[in-house]
């Protein structure tokens, strides 16, 4: 006769076994807190992509005005000698339009600098023939009845009259550095990973066009 086992003991049995099959207790917590950074990481990435992708799409159309201006202007003529001061003046002019146009989120004071160049086949500068301008507290030359918020910083390394739009006309560049201050709270999760907070990301464009011949 096969025996019957107290009812104790299969209660017993039931409440092991079920017991030992189940996760250990604050397993899923644990879980939780170790990815909801790499969530929060990947979500706020591409966020903060997003907007800095639009501010380098902004970056890109100002330089490209600038060297579109400074290639129409070339080395001036009768009407806008190269010998006028300020020369390159409607070239920053034509930069911050486009910095300030209606929908542009850039700062204009986060602009570290304006380069306008003498340009090399690849697109980098040619020596020193580089004209440097800054944000203006004071305010800069006035275009068009508007005082820039740029001035010329540097000396006049690349002298206007010395431009050659002639057969084998010069490049000119136009380059602008910028820090983008992050727009998320991305900066300080990367605290979790990387032990330091980030508060901004440098960016940079730069745009180069041969200069236009003048007519006198």
């Amino acid at each position: 006769m096969i025996g019957r086992m107290p009812a104790g003991s299969r209660f017993a049995g039931l409440a092991q076994r079920s017991a030992g099959s189940g996760p250990p207790r604050g397993q899923s917590l644990v879980e939780f807190a170790l990815l909801t950074p790499v969530f929060l990481l990947l979500l706020l990435g591409m966020l903060e992509f997003g907007i800095a992708f639009t501010h380098d799409q902004t970056l890109a159309y100002a330089t490209r005005e600038g060297a579109r201006t400074g290639a129409a202007l070339a080395n001036g003529n009768l009407s806008y000698p190269c010998t006028t001061s300020n020369f390159d003046a409607p070239i920053i002019a034509a930069v911050q339009r486009v910095l300030e146009s209606p929908g542009s989120h850039i700062d204009i004071t986060k602009v570290a600098s304006i380069k306008i160049y003498l340009a090399k086949d690849d697109g980098t500068p040619n020596g020193t023939a580089i004209n440097t301008w800054s944000v203006a507290i004071a305010g800069g030359p006035t275009v068009d009845g508007k005082a820039l918020d740029f001035k010329q910083t540097s000396p006049t390394n690349w002298a206007p009259c010395t431009r050659d739009n002639g057969i084998s006309a010069d490049g000119l560049g136009v380059s602008l550095t910028y820090d983008y201050p992050l727009q998320t709270g991305l900066g300080g999760l990367m605290r979790f990973f990387s032990g330091s907070a980030w508060s901004s990301l440098a960016m940079s464009d730069r745009t180069v066009m041969n200069l236009n011949p003048t007519a006198e």
